[in-house]
């Protein structure tokens, strides 16, 4: 072998022995870039199913909260409703022929109150029932026209220093924060 044929021999050996290095390089790169690559997917793919159960959650918490503001409008609602037919059944009331027996116990509650009234205040409209319902009692009182006094009657003591009003509608009124609380139960079990 000629010289010129040895040096090709190991140029092509040395040209062989680089390409290798060369290929297993470029396989490490390749390696290490797919690599790189699946852990980059992996985490973007963490990071949307995060994002999605994140938006999710706030999804349905909104939706509920949607709900209850729905829930508590509606039973707001149907609270007035329920107050305001209260209301009308017991403006109803003094067209009962029982009126006058309910008119004397608030006469009587209202006398434990203001022992000494001269004088008792009703609507006209409810006048006759309050005549029954003093002689009931065996009351005599002077009875004056108040048109603001509905569902019940005022009584005035002496000089019309002091007053006591004593009516459904008050009593109504008064006691519609406590039964406020036992309507939005009822409506809440229904």
């Amino acid at each position: 072998m000629s010289l010129g044929d040895i040096l090709e021999t190991e140029i092509q050996g040395e040209i062989a022995r680089i390409r290798e290095q060369a290929q297993t390089h470029a396989d490490q790169i390749i390696a290490q870039a797919q690599e790189r690559a699946r852990t980059m997917l992996e985490s973007r793919q963490r990071a949307l199913h995060t994002d999605y159960a994140a938006g999710l959650t706030r999804a349905r918490s909104a939706a509920d909260l949607d709900a209850n503001a729905q829930r508590l409008a509606a039973g707001d609602t149907l609270q007035v409703q329920a107050f305001q037919t209260a209301q009308t059944h017991l403006r109803q009331i003094p067209s009962l022929p029982e009126y006058p027996q309910v008119l004397a116990k608030l006469i009587q509650e209202a006398l434990t109150a203001l022992p000494n009234a001269q004088v008792i205040e009703a609507a006209s409209s409810e006048h006759d029932a309050v005549r029954a319902a003093l002689a009931q009692l065996g009351r005599h009182l002077e009875l004056r026209a108040n048109e603001s006094v509905k569902t019940g009657v005022r009584l005035v003591g002496e000089n019309g220093k002091t007053s006591v009003q004593n009516t459904l509608l008050g009593r109504l009124s008064a006691a519609q924060g406590e039964l406020s609380a036992q309507v939005s139960r009822l409506l809440a079990e229904a």
